[in-house]
């Protein structure tokens, strides 16, 4: 049999062979155009910046005429964006094309100038011309079997799609790269060994997603992400390396503590729960064996058992409704952590400072100076909670207090005004750390990123 031959077509021509049928796209086990707007904006993007597309697999009849094989779905989202008016979405990531712009001077001399075009929203009509020309001049590389019927041609078909595609975490880990292989290293640790995790979980990228979804849950759950993509596209942006390594740290030490009887609860579906749980618990002081038996209480009895303020067990939290979402995650954390304060007989009242000491401590500041401003700082936590606050808000919980005294002493020190970054807040938010410090600089945090964003002074 002969090797098959090689062929470039400029891709204005192999368009107009394929429009005409010289280039078949319709054999008759050919699947069928599946591909998303996604998809079709990033060919178009790889073709007007001149990178890189796989050969096209044609076989040829003795008759001379071809058909495609392999690119069918490539072939036909091009034909939409160059012959069919479609339309870039405004989706698209990488929207901003470089190319030379054709001017002439002053003298009537032709010169080339760097250009940007955005072509989120365009179809090719609306492209520059110099765009149009890089478009069709496009080189479109084709691999060609000769003496082909349609046995041989179903043949090669089934040859060249026979691969695994990606599915939805693996290709949402393609969105990850700072960090991917710092989460290839992690997924190397003892934690992911002795857990319960088939290797089909190991194989199918549901481990990364674990990684992902802790790292969401623990650090930046007021911008949770119920889609493997887009988490994996904040975290790019916005995950730091000591978050990682906080992640690690928390990993290395429940190894020492995981047993037979309670490692269950870590599975694809739950890990990120009971992880983002032991990094609140890691903040409790506490030696981590208390964590294990809670969690051998929890499988033994309370997971039967307790109900939560809605009258539910915990695995009927997300009976019906998305496992992943953001109320549902919010649900079961907050149930998790009642019960396990309740198990180490946490008295969160006396357990901790009252209110003067607490906020001098987290404010640097002298405690003398807050006494007599006690009453005014707490009137005017009343007032704010009761214009931002729905009744029944977990942030209205007695032990969420000394945070949001904090952070009204903080607004008055820094003569900013609250109450539009609470509303938002709350509205985002539903739930507080038990210890009160860490819950205190993370609304810190966030109201300074609400001050960033609308250029307010609060840093």
């Amino acid at each position: 049999m002969a090797r098959p031959r090689k062929q470039t077509y400029t891709l204005d021509m192999y368009l107009r062979k394929n429009r005409k049928g010289d280039i078949d796209n319709n054999a008759d086990v050919q699947r069928n155009f599946v591909w998303n707007n996604e998809q079709i904006n990033e060919l178009v993007v790889t073709v007007l910046t001149d990178d890189y597309i796989p050969p096209i697999i044609l076989g040829e009849e003795e008759n001379s005429k071809l058909h495609i094989v392999d690119g069918g779905c490539r072939t036909a989202a091009l034909r939409k964006f160059r012959e069919m008016n479609y339309k870039i979405t405004s989706s698209i990531e990488n929207s901003l094309i470089p190319y030379k712009k054709k001017v002439t001077d002053e003298n009537g001399i032709i010169l080339y100038e760097d250009a940007i075009f955005d072509i989120r929203n365009k179809t090719y009509e609306k492209l520059p011309e110099e765009l149009k020309e890089k478009f069709d001049e496009y080189q479109i590389e084709t691999v060609i079997h000769e003496s082909c019927d349609s046995h041989k041609i179903s043949k090669y078909i089934k040859r060249y799609n026979n691969h695994v595609a990606m599915n939805t975490d693996q290709k949402a880990f393609t969105y990850i790269d700072r960090f991917a292989s710092r989460i290839r290293k992690i997924l190397d640790s003892k934690f992911f060994v002795v857990c319960n995790y088939s290797e089909k979980d190991k194989t199918k990228g549901a481990l990364e997603r674990v990684i992902v979804e802790s790292m969401m849950c623990m650090n930046h759950f007021d911008n949770w992400k119920p889609q493997p993509k887009a988490a994996c596209k904040y975290l790019n942006d916005n995950a730091t390396d000591d978050e990682f390594n906080a992640f690690v740290d928390n990993l290395h030490r429940l190894e020492n503590i995981i047993t037979k009887d309670i490692k269950g609860v870590f599975n694809k579906k739950d890990s990120f729960i009971f992880l983002t749980l032991f990094d609140r618990f890691s903040k409790l002081g506490y030696e981590d064996i208390k964590f294990a038996e809670f969690l051998r209480k929890f499988e033994m009895e309370f997971r039967n058992t307790k109900r939560n303020e809605r009258k539910l067990f915990y695995d009927d939290i997300d009976k019906d409704t998305s496992t992943k979402g953001k109320q549902v995650i919010t649900d079961k954390l907050n149930m998790l952590e009642k019960l396990m304060i309740d198990f180490l007989q946490i008295d969160t009242e006396l357990n901790q400072e009252d209110d003067e000491v607490f906020i001098a401590e987290v404010l640097n500041m002298d405690v003398g100076s807050l006494h007599d401003d006690m009453d005014f700082y707490n009137e005017t936590l009343d007032k704010l909670e009761e214009k931002t606050l729905k009744v029944g808000s977990k942030l209205l919980d007695k032990e969420n207090r000394k945070s949001l005294l904090s952070m009204v002493v903080y607004s008055f020190i820094e003569d900013v005004d609250l109450d539009k970054w609470f509303a938002e807040y709350a509205k985002n938010t539903d739930r507080y750390c038990i210890d009160q410090k860490q819950n205190y600089l993370r609304m810190k945090e966030s109201f300074e990123q609400y001050c960033r964003k609308h250029k307010k002074r609060a840093y």
